[in-house]
């Protein structure tokens, strides 16, 4: 990557970030940090309002904004080649939010590129088993519920199809075992309890915010599944 291409990489992902620190730009874009100061410091006489905020680090100051992004055909495969695995390995409501999603950036391609694309897109398929049809849509709400630290209740059926009613505190989503699995605080319980989305009958956010103060970070409860796929 040449020195220009850096740079506004730098910029879109600070306009992605709330705020970023020198090491994860580095890490990024496998330049030092020192390299990153200096680049840093280029976009700051270029006009750029990037200010810095210990420990938080870089951020755009508010009111800043780029012009309309652009894509090159690369980066528009990568999203043509992604929404065959959302289509196969999310729900109805991520489906319909990465569609819309995937709208805005054909918008923005050019018109051969846009050609282009839909050309490609009769040579990207994907055959997924009939256990992977995923047509509950609960994957968004559960998103939404994380992000605001809100409370869900859910109806559940176990494995015997024993249905009981839970309120939980989300506190992550995970893919394993070929479905999608909510992790999560359970008040009936008093636990970490693992839900499979294929066994909720139904779920609503109660925006209540959580009861428990602090939980484990997601990663670790990784570490005690049952399965390592």
């Amino acid at each position: 990557m040449n020195r220009i291409d850096r740079l506004f990489g730098i910029l879109t992902l600070l306009q992605s970030r709330k705020y970023i620190t020198a090491e994860k730009i580095s890490e990024r874009f496998e330049i030092s940090v020192r390299t990153v100061y200096r680049d840093i410091k280029s976009l700051q006489e270029q006009g750029i309002p990037v200010s810095f905020e210990q420990p938080k680090g870089y951020f755009l100051v508010q009111g800043y904004f780029l012009p309309p992004v652009s894509f090159n055909m690369d980066e528009a495969n990568a999203f043509l080649l992604v929404e065959r695995l959302v289509n196969g390995f999310a729900d109805q409501s991520i489906r319909s939010h990465y569609a819309a999603a995937l709208t805005k950036v054909k918008a923005v391609l050019k018109t051969t590129q846009k050609e282009k694309l839909e050309a490609m897109n009769q040579h990207i398929k994907l055959q997924i088993p009939e256990c992977l049809t995923f047509n509950y849509q609960y994957l968004s709400l559960i998103q939404h519920a994380i992000s605001e630290n809100q409370m869900l209740r859910l109806e559940y059926k176990n494995a015997k199809e024993e249905a009981s009613l839970r309120e939980v505190e989300p506190i992550g989503l995970i893919f394993y075992a070929f479905s999608w699995h909510l992790i999560a605080w359970c008040h009936f319980r008093n636990q970490y309890r693992d839900f499979n989305l294929t066994r909720i009958v139904c779920l609503k956010n109660i925006e209540k915010a959580f009861i428990k103060k602090q939980h484990i970070p997601l990663s670790e409860y990784m570490s005690m599944l049952p399965v390592n796929y």
